[in-house]
């Protein structure tokens, strides 16, 4: 049984961006309940993620994009006391209230703590239920429901404040990471491998030609056995001859096959293959260190049983 780290904070669950939104706080309540009822969170090191250092945010954002969101925070704060609008928009998928900016530095605060902790050795992996989102926060720009990019700090901090030589991310979610490939885009210290249905939201990704990016784009209705293979052909080699010392995930589990933010047909079961995929290479090269990040999954039942089953290969249940 590996000890698996769950960092969480009740900020997370205040941003909200309207009524009817996917990107909605019952998403952690949902996975909350499932590892509770099934006895999952009780064999978790559970901690309470503190907020990221502006410093650490500037290793992978630019200072202005920083600076703007928390100026943007807190002109809305004046604005919602003076009884104005509750909601500032960012683009027309992507809006913070009062809470997105502590609820922002708390996700991005997960990341960097759960790499404290691996690279410590108290914890041999960590899961991350945070939320806002990562993984479409470009170096200079929040959009599709992300506004710092969670992954991508963590791996510039376990570079730079490691001294870590080579950090993989890996990302299944539906939808590309083209904020964590703007990010990391030729950067030889870091390997990006994912795949993403294709062509759709943020149609990218498919024509990177960045050497440590592995962009494996897949039609609509792909289902589990073909990306199988596909992590088993491509993924794979490439990871175990990068060697990477820390592997972070992008764990998105949109593309399930319940899930009407995508098109693809995955089941809580090749979650669990991918993620033993990840944890079998990163015991051959990384000292078994992983920490993953939530990402999309917009079914509520479909996205917290998939937690479950990622979760419960990370820590050996």
């Amino acid at each position: 049984m590996s000890k698996t780290g769950y960092f969480f904070h009740s900020d997370c669950s205040k941003h909200d961006m309207g009524s009817g939104h996917p990107e909605c706080p019952e998403r952690l309540a949902a996975i909350d309940k499932r590892l509770r009822s099934q006895g999952v969170a009780d064999q978790l090191d559970r901690r309470e993620a503190p907020l990221a250092p502006i410093a650490d945010l500037e290793l992978a954002h630019g200072r202005m994009h920083v600076a703007a969101l928390r100026g943007l925070t807190d002109g809305l704060r004046d604005e919602v006391q003076a009884g104005g609008p509750t909601h500032a928009q960012i683009d027309p998928d992507t809006s913070i209230n009062v809470h997105t900016w502590d609820a922002a530095l708390r996700s991005a605060g997960a990341a960097i703590a759960a790499t404290d902790a691996v690279m410590a050795g108290e914890m041999d992996n960590a899961f991350c239920a945070v939320r806002p989102p990562g993984h479409h926060a470009c170096r200079d720009k929040a959009m599709g429901f992300c506004f710092f990019n969670n992954v991508a700090v963590a791996a510039h901090y376990a570079l730079d404040r490691h001294g870590l030589k080579r950090v993989a991310i890996i990302d299944f979610d539906v939808h590309h990471g083209n904020g964590t490939e703007d990010i990391v885009s030729g950067d030889e210290r870091i390997l990006m491998a994912s795949f993403f249905q294709h062509p759709f939201y943020p149609y990218g990704g498919a024509a990177s030609t960045a050497s440590n990016l592995l962009n494996v784009p897949v039609p609509a209705y792909t289902k589990g056995d073909a990306v199988r293979e596909l992590v088993a052909s491509q993924w794979m080699p490439r990871l175990d001859a990068f060697k990477p010392e820390l592997i972070l995930i992008s764990a998105g589990f949109d593309a399930h096959r319940e899930d009407d933010l995508g098109q693809m047909g995955l089941v809580e079961d090749d979650y669990a293959w991918i993620t033993q995929q990840l944890k079998d290479v990163a015991a051959r090269h990384a000292q078994g260190r992983i920490v993953s990040c939530l990402e999309g999954g917009y079914n509520l039942d479909a996205l917290a049983r998939s937690v479950e089953a990622h979760v419960r290969v990370l820590a050996g249940i």
